[in-house]
């Protein structure tokens, strides 16, 4: 019951935010569904493999590029609408209240110790773009080539590619 009242919860959470910063409300319920799913991953690596949490959350942002990705394919919009609400449970809010509780009362070692964890509890939100590179690696596309007469990458490898009416 608890599991299932904290997915309630993320899913209200990451709406909420998307309400917030104006996402499409075409868009709402699905992003409430990546950073679910985000989520659902973050807590089941915390359960059966490990209580790390750069980890945890770097298999959490993994998940939510790869959903998100999944998303904006099927909604056909900008893969950022769907990302940004989902990594908000992810934020280490709880550990940047306790740097500015420690600094606040002069103990700035123990602020510090804080402060590395917000540190690499971020770098761990580019399991976004882990995700995000895998899933593009196994889609097709054209390889890009320089074009020297006008000095721009172009996907076209030659003029015949083009089609004259």
């Amino acid at each position: 019951m608890y599991f299932i009242l904290v997915l309630i919860e993320v899913y209200i959470a990451t709406v909420g935010f998307a309400v917030l910063i104006n996402v499409s409300p075409r868009a709402l319920n699905l992003s409430g569904l990546v950073g679910t799913a985000g989520y659902v991953s973050y807590l089941g690596y915390q359960a059966l493999i490990s209580d790390n949490y750069v980890a945890e959350n770097l298999v959490g942002a993994f998940t939510i590029g790869i959903v998100g990705m999944l998303a904006a394919r099927y909604k056909k919009m900008p893969v950022i609408v769907f990302n940004i609400p989902a990594l908000v449970p992810l934020v280490p809010g709880g550990q940047a209240y306790q740097v500015m509780k420690y600094i606040a009362l002069r103990q700035p070692h123990v602020a510090f110790s804080y402060v590395m964890q917000v540190v690499m509890i971020a770098g761990a939100s580019n399991g976004i773009f882990v995700g995000r590179t895998i899933y593009s690696s196994g889609r097709r596309s054209a390889p890009l080539v320089f074009d020297l007469a006008s000095d721009q990458l172009s996907t076209k490898v030659n003029s015949e590619d083009e089609t004259s009416d």
